[in-house]
């Protein structure tokens, strides 16, 4: 084992009002006043395709408590902020309220790409969870991605944070996979044989005309557009910050399980791409409270066999990097308490709009608190 690898994350945030619970389009006063709060070097606040949506990006960290500092910092921030402009930041998958199609934020690329998509993009105001693992090499970053491949709809399925879609139950663990599923390339990225490879793939999209520039392709995991990082994007935005560590550790051990296996010659497993993409839907469908598709057996198995699977994966990785005892602990949490989505339908026993209050007040807090029916949601602190 070598260093740990560096990582960083980046979280997507809806802004709804305090009162009805219904997004609103707060961004730019939002992140004015946010950036006037000093945060860690590296870390940025940005804005978001619609003015509905706010980002935040850490720094570059080499630990896990360095990240879950910087996440709570700029939680800390958009939410003071927003609750100065009468609203709640609130990360959630898809919006839990309906309302009218938000606006575009100004400029050019988000005019060219509400152009480009039409009806998919008009009221797209959905959220995720970004992780950023430091692979300088194109070459190693690439083959990376292939023995990701198998474990991306297990981090979708640990993640899921969006039963709700503009007012009614989904059905599904994760709405936004669905969502994003519109998208021409969605889903578990092909195979490459080279960074060459890749490139002329992403350069395939662009000519035919179905994605706006090289920056923008869909693939639950690819190599970062402007930075030397491997960006796996198949989680929903998640409840705490806690939740947002755990994917990073996830990400970044199967990176280094990768790095390692590249390292002994050892190629990634091959996987079907309908067996992926079945096993996309069905993380998508059930989150961790059903079942699972396992993309190397090509068979259904409970998701509790998948998650204990990832973790044999990455247990070298984390106990050499020390992350071992929180990544354990936090997945025995999230195995007995639920997934973002299922904690939300328990929250929906008192209205829709203690979901979207219940989301505001778990967005700045370490660990989650799990919402039940008897309980009333307090007045916001």
């Amino acid at each position: 084992m070598t260093n740990a690898l560096t990582i960083g994350v980046e979280e997507e945030f809806l802004l709804v009002e305090a009162g009805t619970g219904r997004s609103a389009p707060g961004a730019a006063r939002v992140l004015a006043r946010a950036r006037e709060r000093p945060l860690a070097p590296g870390a940025a606040l940005h804005a978001e395709l619609l003015a509905t949506q706010v980002e935040a990006a850490t720094g570059v960290c080499s630990g896990l408590a360095e990240l879950r500092d910087q996440l709570e910092g700029a939680r800390a921030a958009l939410g003071d902020a927003a609750r100065a402009e009468g609203l709640w930041a609130v990360s959630t998958g898809t919006p839990v309220l309906p309302n009218a199609a938000p606006p575009f934020t100004p400029g050019e690329r988000p005019a060219r790409i509400g152009d480009l998509y039409a009806g998919v993009v008009a009221g797209y105001e959905v959220s995720g969870c970004h992780v950023h693992v430091g692979v300088a090499d194109r070459e190693a970053a690439v083959a990376v991605l292939g023995h990701l491949r198998p474990w991306l709809p297990t981090l979708l399925a640990l993640s899921a944070n969006s039963p709700f879609d503009r007012g009614r139950d989904s059905g599904y663990a994760s709405w936004r996979m669905m969502e994003q599923a519109h998208f021409p390339g969605s889903g578990v990225p092909p195979s490459f044989a080279s960074a060459a490879d890749y490139d002329r793939a992403v350069e395939r999209l662009v000519d035919c005309g179905v994605i706006a520039d090289a920056a923008m392709t869909f693939w639950l995991a690819r190599l970062s557009p402007h930075l030397p990082t491997v960006e796996v994007r198949a989680a929903d935005a998640v409840v705490t910050a806690d939740e947002a560590v755990l994917q990073a550790a996830l990400t970044r051990g199967l990176v280094r399980a990768a790095l390692d296996d590249l390292a002994a010659g050892r190629e990634g497993p091959r996987v079907d791409d309908q067996v992926c993409a079945a096993a996309v839907w069905t993380a998508a469908r059930y989150g961790i409270a059903g079942p699972a598709v396992d993309p190397v057996a090509e068979r259904r198995v409970p998701a509790g066999a998948m998650l204990a699977a990832l973790l044999d994966r990455v247990r070298p990785a984390l106990d050499a990097a020390g992350d071992l005892a929180a990544v354990e602990r936090l997945l025995a949490r999230v195995s007995a308490e639920g997934s973002g989505a299922d904690r939300q339908r328990r929250a929906a026993a008192l209205g829709p709009h203690a979901v979207a209050e219940w989301l505001a007040r778990q967005a700045c807090t370490r660990t989650y608190r799990v919402p039940h029916a008897h309980q009333r949601i307090q007045e916001w602190e």
